[in-house]
């Protein structure tokens, strides 16, 4: 896989509709704070009970997440951990595999807070997102 210049991967960001919203320097206080993971096909990349550390966004490539017998694909533009990342004692919930290579960014606990206080737009948008996808869980 090639490395996407800054550029790129703000416009990349702004493809999520987590981040869809935020101004470019917001896009690049994630990008400072982010580190870019490289996962190859089939490796697991979060188990159930394990202790979740951070959010992933999905830049490149396809992932499975599986929970309570249920399989969901996300790629591009998806992201995973959100959950972990606002209750300090959290645990995974569900297990998501690599499906095919896979790049993305991954944000550690400690770095998101310092940013959710530092940028309420982006502390915004992610409570709305997080909202949402515990609606579609509900329902």
């Amino acid at each position: 896989m090639a490395k996407p210049t800054v550029a790129e991967r703000c416009d990349k960001l702004r493809e999520i509709h987590l981040l869809a919203g935020l101004p470019p320097r917001s896009l690049q206080r994630i990008l400072k704070i982010a580190n870019e993971v490289e996962v190859p096909a089939g490796q697991v990349m979060v188990q159930p009970q394990m202790e979740g550390s951070g959010l992933f966004v999905i830049e490149e490539g396809t992932v499975v997440v599986e929970r309570s017998g249920v399989k969901i694909e996300l790629g591009p533009g998806s992201f995973f951990g959100e959950l972990a990342l606002l209750t300090p004692s959290a645990v995974r919930t569900a297990r998501v595999r690599a499906k095919t290579d896979v790049r993305c960014l991954a944000i550690a606990r400690y770095d998101f807070r310092k940013l959710l206080e530092q940028d309420p737009k982006f502390a915004l948008s992610m409570l709305e997102a997080i909202a949402e996808r515990l609606v579609d869980l509900t329902h």
